[in-house]
């Protein structure tokens, strides 16, 4: 729809299913002025000292946690009720913090002096050059968080940076650019933008580099626009995140870390378990124990600020958990709790699904759910464990509950996924700021996300040649 020539887009409430919301995305001469207004700054905010950056970005973070409320809220809303969202402004802050105190260091540590190793009287150094513009396309999971996760070391290596969150979930942005405002250098450098995924075409086209976190198939066609302009491009797609559970694991922490695993937030994060490998001598009482555990976790509704287990994010997803648990049933897999969704007051639930007698030919065990679906296949060795958790095109993430930590590395190194937890799942956040990971497969392409050396994405490389002795001349004496 359309107001005096403007798209307006309604956005849907997950929760009550009802539209309580709408955004109007920028026009494209209204993007290319932005981006021409965020490039204008960025020259002055690289050329700043990094203490500079770092007193702004530390200011910054004084507005993100006096903000929490109306931050929690927004994010609540857009989730229907994630409790993620009630942590979410707390871990924005502690990223930027983070950063102000870890930035310095990663920088100096890239950087490079010395002579040549070819030739002695030339020496070198390095200069770090940020890339002008960074472009930002945010999912509608984990908004917030998701959505700061690239800017802010983005921001300290001294870009300029356009976010363009998900047209699902943009509520959150109004609060987020209030912060913003806050701070006017940052509000020179730094802004949110709502549309959808026109509009992510359209900043494709206008940023020198693009971070994207979404499906296989969006990050596909993401990856194909930045190739045609030969721009970095930095994607987090899917996952199908697999866990074995030994003969040896202690099968009561085992379920509940699983269960943790796969139903936080509905099954909605792409690190979420969705296949679970058991060996045969444990598996019935590990599912008796799964199904019990399952049975206790409760629906926000009809009181969104009770219960664990929060409504779809919209009604497609429902779709797609459901055409997936008919698929299995179809083919055999036996519903021991659970079931397809529900429409509850406008909402679309599903409560903590657990599935034995599961099979590879099923799509419930090939194809992304992003929902709390808990699918369990039996295993009789370790190699035919490792075998089953590595059939697959994704390689996000994975976890190993064993008997013993040994145990359970020794068959996480085997396994081909960028994270893996050991004696727990859900790990992936703790990585944050210590240690940077690969994607395997289709679950995405490009440098650390995570840990010192992510920052140093957002910063090309240039070397500084210097010789000391009189130039070579080309003729022979």
């Amino acid at each position: 729809m359309s107001q005096n020539g403007a798209r307006v887009l309604p956005v849907r409430n997950p929760y009550t299913g009802a539209v309580d919301y709408e955004i109007t995305p920028p026009t494209p001469e209204e993007l290319a002025r932005t981006c021409e207004r965020l490039r204008a700054a960025q020259a002055g905010w690289a050329a700043a000292p990094l203490e500079r950056r770092i007193a702004v970005m530390t200011r910054w973070a004084d507005e993100l946690e006096k903000a929490y409320g109306p931050l929690s809220a927004a994010d609540f809303a857009d989730t229907g009720g994630c409790l993620i969202s009630l942590t979410a402004p707390r871990v924005a802050v502690g990223n930027v913090r983070a950063w102000a105190a870890d930035a310095p260091k990663a920088l100096a540590e890239a950087a490079r002096t010395g002579a040549s190793s070819i030739m002695p009287s030339v020496s070198f150094r390095t200069q770090l050059v940020p890339y002008p513009l960074v472009g930002v396309i945010s999912p509608w999971n984990g908004p917030l968080l998701l959505s700061l996760l690239d800017p802010v070391p983005a921001l300290f290596a001294g870009s300029a940076v356009i976010v363009k969150p998900s047209e699902v979930a943009p509520r959150f942005t109004e609060p987020l650019m209030e912060t913003i405002g806050a701070v006017p250098e940052l509000a020179e450098v730094f802004t949110v933008i709502t549309g959808d995924g026109q509009t992510g075409q359209e900043l494709i086209e206008r940023v020198d580099l693009l971070c994207f976190t979404g499906s296989v198939p969006n990050g596909r066609e993401v990856a194909q626009a930045c190739a045609r302009r030969l721009i970095p491009a930095y994607l987090e797609l899917g996952g199908k995140d697999p866990a074995i559970v030994t003969a040896s694991a202690d099968l009561d922490r085992a379920a509940t870390a699983v269960l943790r695993g796969a139903a936080s937030g509905t099954g909605q994060a792409c690190f979420a378990i969705e296949r679970i490998y058991v060996h045969e001598d444990v598996h019935d009482r590990f599912v008796d124990l799964l199904v019990a555990k399952a049975a206790r976790i409760r629906l926000n509704f009809p009181d969104i600020n009770d219960g664990e287990i929060g409504p779809f994010g919209s009604a497609r997803q429902a779709r797609v958990a459901d055409e997936q648990l008919a698929d299995a049933l179809a083919k055999g897999a036996v519903l021991a709790c659970g079931g397809p969704s529900r429409t509850l007051g406008g909402g679309h639930f599903m409560r903590p699904t657990v599935l034995t007698e599961v099979s590879h030919d099923m799509l419930v065990m090939r194809e992304e759910s992003f929902a709390p679906f808990m699918p369990v296949m039996r295993y009789r060795t370790e190699d035919e464990a490792v075998a089953l958790a590595n059939d697959t095109s994704y390689g996000l993430s994975a976890a190993v509950l064993a008997g013993t930590p040994q145990e359970a590395a020794r068959i996480g190194e085997r396994i081909n996924a960028g994270t893996v937890s050991l004696q727990d799942t859900f790990l992936t956040l703790f990585k944050t700021r210590d240690i940077g990971t690969d994607s395997f497969g289709d679950s995405g392409i490009g440098g650390d996300r995570t840990g010192p050396a992510s920052i140093l994405r957002f910063l090309r490389k240039k070397a500084l040649l210097t010789q000391s002795a009189p130039p070579a001349p080309l003729a022979r004496p």
